[in-house]
């Protein structure tokens, strides 16, 4: 198996490529669909490759059409499985782009089904009966329920997904999971299929329905990064001489080290809370009023208290009144402006070496302004939350960048202190 796998955001592509490399199959994330002929990537020692694009909370027609030229792409390149990532909460509008892209990659493999589903047990995300569960409480019942740019009020993923696509939607049910591969492939037709799964067990029985699909048909396979593990766990089983990843990034020499946090989730200001260092606060209200104040940052970030400690720049907590002011929308695109300029002046200007970027919107700003095309991917710093450094043949410039690209519900409290550990 290739697999070609096609991301609505930045983390999340992080998030597939880290557990995929860790089931023991190389993983590669391009940052975008490259313009140029694609080459055969996974000859090039991948057996994974992820387009990560910046669609998540796009309009619907313009997340389709990138992720079909996404799709188109990984096919040409040599994919023989592709897989739509979307969030595993689900991240989606009911106007919302989970099932334009779907029916984008069905249209572009060539068939009317996809399989799938947002349940990674490995991030305590299940679902049963249809139900997404985020840590054991029904999706609409977490804090993705307040979710600045896509609000989740309700946990049924069959209702959640119809409005989105003129194609049914399905539900295959964990009874039907424990009957086995064989009975879960012949319960997908046409349209998608959303599957329950309660375990990485659930999980082996969907990649080994969609392998026995495959063999017959097209299908695209769907959903976090659990199944797409799943998958990766069954490529390594069958074939032996898929080499194994390698153990270890190049090392990037430390000349500073720079948390930039645009993530409003519970997760990620449990980890704000719990910094210890130095930091600063971004204040969407006051960018929009003192053109002066990313300037103070900048002047702050080039005279650092401790060269070689963490630098902490996050959202200021109160969200809720900067989005009253300025609207959700406008006040998103300022923080993701501040954050990737400050980013670029880090790197470029001042040659700062490694960058943890917490939140998905945040992450896609900033790898677009440095200007990175491919990620090699590394060790996880905590279970979905690899370690990457940008590739220097990839023409991301003569020094190469550590990163570590953190999707806002991830990590546990300490991971802006501990992270650092296993960096590159």
């Amino acid at each position: 198996m290739r697999l070609g796998a096609v991301a609505d955001d930045v983390t999340g592509a992080c998030d597939l490529a880290g557990r995929v490399v860790e089931a023991g199959l190389p993983a590669t994330v391009l940052l975008g669909t490259p313009d140029d002929a694609p080459g055969d990537l996974f000859d090039a020692g991948s057996g994974c490759t992820v387009v990560a694009l910046k669609v998540r909370t796009a309009p619907a027609a313009e997340a389709a059409s990138a992720s079909g030229a996404a799709a188109r792409f990984l096919l040409d390149a040599g994919a023989t499985q592709l897989y739509q990532k979307y969030c595993s909460t689900f991240d989606s509008t009911p106007s919302g782009n989970i099932g334009p892209i779907a029916d984008a990659l069905a249209s572009a493999v060539g068939t009317t089904a996809t399989i799938g589903t947002p349940a990674t047990p490995g991030a305590a995300r299940t679902q049963y009966q249809g139900t997404l569960f985020v840590d054991g409480v029904p999706l609409a019942e977490s804090p993705m329920r307040d979710h600045p740019l896509t609000p989740m009020r309700d946990s049924d993923l069959v209702r959640l997904l119809s409005p989105q696509t003129p194609a049914p939607v399905g539900l295959v049910r964990w009874q039907d999971v424990q009957r086995g591969a064989q009975a879960v492939a012949a319960l997908v037709d046409a349209g998608h299929v959303l599957v329950d799964a309660l375990t990485e067990t659930d999980l082996d029985v969907i990649a080994e329905a969609i392998g026995r699909i495959a063999a017959e048909r097209p299908i695209v396979a769907a959903g976090g990064a659990g199944v797409a593990t799943a998958l990766a766990r069954a490529a390594v089983t069958s074939d032996p001489e898929i080499a194994p990843p390698t153990a270890t990034l190049p090392r990037v020499p430390l000349t500073g080290r720079l948390i930039l946090a645009g993530s409003a989730s519970a997760a990620t200001r449990s980890q704000i809370a719990a910094f210890r260092g130095e930091r600063h606060i971004l204040d969407p209200l006051e960018l929009a009023r003192d053109p002066h104040a990313l300037t103070r940052i900048r002047d702050a970030l080039a005279a650092p208290v401790d060269p070689l400690a963490p630098v902490l720049i996050h959202a200021s907590p109160e969200v809720a009144a900067a989005q009253a002011a300025l609207g959700p929308n406008r006040a998103a695109a300022l923080l993701e402006d501040a954050l990737a300029e400050l980013a670029a002046f880090a790197v470029h200007e001042l040659g700062r070496s490694h960058l943890l970027i917490a939140g998905g919107e945040t992450s896609g700003a900033v790898t677009a302004r440095l200007g990175l095309s491919r990620l090699r991917i590394g060790a996880q710093a905590a279970p979905g939350v690899p370690w990457a450094v940008s590739s220097s043949d990839a023409g991301d410039g003569p020094r190469p960048v550590a990163v570590l690209l953190k999707s806002g519900n991830f990590g546990g409290p300490a991971l802006f202190t501990d992270a650092w550990e296993v960096a590159p």
